[in-house]
């Protein structure tokens, strides 16, 4: 029997998301602030980012180190409605998420040629219960996925796509839950998590709907010190996948590197990655690839 779920239109879960946006921000402004611990745009994010996930809002450049192939990123998530009880045990958010990330396989002059990008819209729903020395949380992001080939993918003196490979019509909306332990350790972070996702749409139909991760970061704050005065902690971080593209198959992100700055706060992760599984490009989901790599990226939470 089908899931009423997956009977919704294409667009129906960002829909409902923002009906939801809207009731919870008309329903926390008829009461007072001092009450209820209701917060517009509060501080900071609730949930960070997960620093070895490719699909994650962030700014930055991942350099393959056998190619001059590159993967930016560009995009942003803010939590823009919060709420706390009254003794600060528990905590709500929420944000919204635009992001994309981009493979230039080259330049031409001063012009990068991008080959395929991914785009990702809509928001997400955090929750974080406060123990005595860790925290539980637990993020709902609702995304809409759409990929494309571009310019830098076709050869314009030959007027055809390179390699023979033609655009397809790739397109995912889905959920992905995401439950983390961040243990807050003296010696610095270590945080671990797991998670499912279901795509109610998805094309090429092939692709199967669910998807399973897992994955830990651990960082010391002992072994560098400070630099101008902010924390300095190296790290490293490991997202798996298991995905169906179309026969599941598992997927590894690591990455060894250095956080200038407060781990769940704004500052600059320079790292060395290495990942191997199906393709970060969605236009090219059933090819697998080994990548070694270095990069940067600029958290802003």
């Amino acid at each position: 029997m089908t899931s009423p779920i997956a009977r919704l239109p294409r667009n129906s879960l960002l829909t409902l998301l923002t009906l939801m946006v809207i009731h919870f921000a008309e329903a926390q402004t008829n009461q007072p602030a001092a009450s209820t611990g209701f917060e517009f745009l509060p501080e900071g994010l609730d949930f960070a980012p997960l620093k070895a996930n490719a699909q994650e809002a962030r700014v930055g450049v991942l350099k393959y180190f056998s190619t001059s192939n590159l993967k930016v990123d560009i995009g942003n998530t803010i939590d823009v409605f919060g709420w706390r009880n009254s003794n600060d045990a528990m905590r709500f958010t929420l944000g919204i998420d635009f992001m994309a990330y981009a493979f230039v396989t080259g330049s031409q002059g001063l012009r990068l040629q991008v080959d395929a990008i991914d785009g990702f819209f809509g928001g997400h729903l955090s929750a974080t219960k406060y123990l005595e020395d860790s925290r539980l949380q637990a993020r709902l992001r609702i995304l809409h996925l759409s990929a494309h080939m571009l310019d830098g993918h076709y050869e314009l003196a030959t007027k055809r796509w390179i390699d023979d490979r033609e655009p397809i019509p790739f397109t995912k909306d889905f959920g992905e839950l995401v439950v983390a332990h961040d243990v807050n350790p003296d010696f610095g972070v270590f945080k671990y998590y797991g998670g499912i996702s279901y795509a109610t749409l998805g094309r090429p139909t092939q692709i199967e709907r669910f998807g399973f991760l897992a994955g830990f970061e651990l960082g010391t704050v002992d072994i560098i010190g400070s630099v101008l005065d902010k924390p300095t902690i190296p790290f490293v971080a490991v997202h798996a996948t298991l995905s169906g593209n179309p026969v599941y198959t598992g997927n590894i992100n690591t990455q060894v590197g250095v956080k200038f700055g407060e781990w769940d706060r704004k500052g600059i992760v320079l790292y060395l990655a290495y990942y191997n599984g199906n393709n970060f490009f969605s236009e090219y989901f059933d090819q697998r690839v080994t990548i070694w790599g270095t990069g940067f990226t600029v958290d802003f939470p």
